[in-house]
């Protein structure tokens, strides 16, 4: 289905600024994007099949600033990574039959819970050390990659990617706090882990959609193109602000996030 030159422009002025966001807290924010989609009138299955390799191709370019400035860590690329590949896979062929909006208001659920909690570390915890903000010392650590860690991490990566392929979403927006918590690495460098590992899911993910015929290329190529703009420049911010603010900032898109997942179940088709 063609789009009129109005649409097109929107849509790609919208993706440049959900990529200059995401790839400052290391999220491609899909679930930003098919909202808008919906609402100007896309075919749900055609704004979820192209808003997830709109998602990888923003998460690539961004994920380039962020191994630049190495805070990319392949052990977390491999450990959640693969796992994480794998589900979204096989949730792209199951897109046509799972329960999306009862996987939608959990997910929602999780997410804003999860914003809520990192809204009040930012805005409580004074001081520039991750130790000041999460109460352990995370401060340019490396993680803490034991047997157990790998296993839950890679349990979770498996899980959240099932969900995402599913549904047309990367859900980096789970990844992330789990990627945090689990492994007890430093935030930016599981943003910047986290975005990487994006790209690589949502190539999987749209698999499945593409074979399924749930894909608009002329949104694909503008959004995608705008969107891996807005990431890299985004990306070039996240270590220039306090840790206690990118935390604030992180929780206050990721709240915003599960809001929006929330209500897509009654908003959709």
């Amino acid at each position: 289905m063609n789009q009129s030159i109005e649409i097109l422009i929107f849509l790609g002025i919208i993706s440049f600024l959900v990529g200059l966001l995401g790839g400052f807290v290391g999220l491609a924010l899909g679930t930003i994007r098919l909202p808008i989609m919906l609402l100007i009138g896309i075919n749900p299955k055609i704004a979820a099949g192209t808003n997830i390799l709109v998602s990888s191709l923003s998460s690539f370019l961004g994920s380039l600033q962020h191994l630049k400035n190495k805070r990319v860590d392949i052990r977390v690329v491999l450990i959640l990574g693969i796992p994480a590949c794998i589900g979204a896979f096989f949730g792209g062929f199951l897109s046509s039959v799972a329960p999306e909006n009862l996987l939608l208001i959990f997910a929602g659920l999780l997410v804003a819970w999860q914003g809520y909690e990192f809204i009040e570390l930012g805005r409580k915890k004074s001081g520039n050390t991750m130790s000041d903000i999460f109460g352990s010392h995370l401060e340019n650590s490396n993680g803490q990659f034991t047997s157990t860690r790998i296993t839950l991490e890679s349990l979770a990566g498996l899980s959240i990617g099932l969900l995402g392929g599913s549904v047309g979403l990367i859900l980096g927006s789970i990844r992330l706090p789990a990627i945090i918590y689990i492994l007890q690495i430093d935030p930016r460098k599981a943003a910047g882990s986290n975005l990487f590992i994006g790209f690589f899911i949502g190539i999987m993910g749209w698999i499945g959609h593409a074979y399924l015929k749930q894909v608009n290329y002329s949104l694909l190529l503008t959004m995608g193109l705008t969107g891996m703009v807005g990431s890299y420049i985004g990306a070039m911010f996240t270590g220039k602000v306090s840790l206690n603010k990118f935390v604030l900032i992180l929780g206050i898109v990721l709240f915003i996030v599960g809001i929006l997942l929330l209500i897509r179940p009654f908003t959709g088709d």
